[in-house]
């Protein structure tokens, strides 16, 4: 195994993990800085957190829209949350099936549970090849089945027609990560009840609580019930409940930087569209995966103008030459194209 791949900090243009950069240099608004200030100054950091986290998750259900009938599990982002589906259904060697390229967690976290992990890979233009899923499905008969929805690194949703096959095709359980749903605007959280073999993973890392760390599935009580047996009984913190739950109060402006986001997507997906020798693929997420000529040598040149990417070459055989770029604010995207410009001419 090898651990995930974390660039050091870096000082320059950081388009590169898709943080919401619009909450840069610290907080946009004195408003939240004070009710920041003010909450997590009175904390009780001398005691253990409330493991229920009532506050938080009540106003999780007010703000995204999460169901009274159905329960949340909280983790420390959604790396913590996968950790412990896998350790909670994989252990002992059960397989897990997932797309490929996709989120290389999936496969990090069976392996380190012993579980058995088999991926799929996409198609060459990274739409999904139901076909070879359905038989993997019936072949492995996994216990889990992960969907990234829209996808990592690739940016594109599914059909959901395929998804909702894939999802009576399995016998375990299937988990749709919506870790972009805020740039997508869809969501299979209306049709949970539909599936007593799915649930919905999220976090709130991508609209500007990256350094809270804090992610969460939910769905059905009698799934969450046993999911939460292999949780650590104090897994998030005082202190990140309470900046979730100030920020949450702040949903709107969150939501503005979404929308401020996705037109820097777009914008951005239209201008590399007319680089030489550049290939975007369209996305609905907060980022724009491309292709290069030569990724490395743009990736350098980038690099050596204050500006860093990700080169997602070697993740899959699909992935050759391509770069993944987050939308950034305006200024950031508009130097990011400028040097691409000078780059690839």
């Amino acid at each position: 195994m090898k651990a995930y791949p974390v660039a050091p900090p870096w000082t320059g243009i950081k388009l590169e993990l898709m943080e919401d950069a619009h909450l840069d240099p610290h907080l946009p608004s004195a408003s939240i800085r004070a009710a920041l200030g003010k909450q997590l100054s009175e904390a009780a950091i001398n005691r253990y957190p409330d493991p229920a986290a009532p506050a938080l998750k009540s106003k999780m259900r007010e703000k995204l829209g999460i169901a009274a009938r159905h329960e949340i599990l909280l983790g420390s982002g959604s790396d913590e949350v996968i950790t412990l589906l896998s350790q909670a259904i994989l252990a002992g060697g059960h397989a897990v099936v997932s797309q490929e390229p996709s989120f290389s967690v999936f496969k990090n976290a069976a392996i380190a549970v012993g579980g058995r992990y088999v991926g799929v890979s996409l198609n060459a233009d990274f739409t999904l090849d139901l076909d070879t899923t359905l038989a993997t499905i019936e072949r492995e008969q996994p216990k889990l089945v992960w969907i990234v929805y829209p996808n990592n690194p690739t940016g594109n949703l599914y059909p959901d027609d395929a998804i909702e096959t894939i999802i009576r095709a399995t016998p375990g359980l299937v988990v749709i990560d919506e870790a972009y749903e805020p740039f997508a605007k869809k969501s299979w959280a209306p049709r949970l009840d539909e599936f007593p073999n799915l649930l919905i993973m999220r976090t709130l890392s991508k609209i500007g609580l990256a350094g809270v760390r804090l992610g969460y599935l939910f769905g059905a009580p009698e799934w969450i019930s046993e999911i939460n047996k292999v949780r650590g009984p104090f897994n998030v913190g005082v202190l990140q409940q309470i900046a979730a739950e100030v920020m949450l109060d702040h949903y709107d402006e969150l939501q503005r930087h979404a929308a401020l986001m996705i037109e820097e997507r777009d914008r951005m997906f239209a201008a590399l569209a007319k680089l030489p020798g550049v290939t975007p693929f369209a996305s609905s997420a907060n980022f724009v995966l491309a292709r290069f000529k030569d990724s490395a040598a743009v990736f350098e040149a980038l690099k050596s103008r204050g500006i860093l990417v990700r080169n997602l070459s070697a993740l899959h055989p699909h992935m050759v030459n391509t770069l993944r770029i987050s939308a950034g604010t305006r200024d950031e995207v508009d130097s990011l194209l400028a040097a691409l410009k000078e780059i690839c001419k």
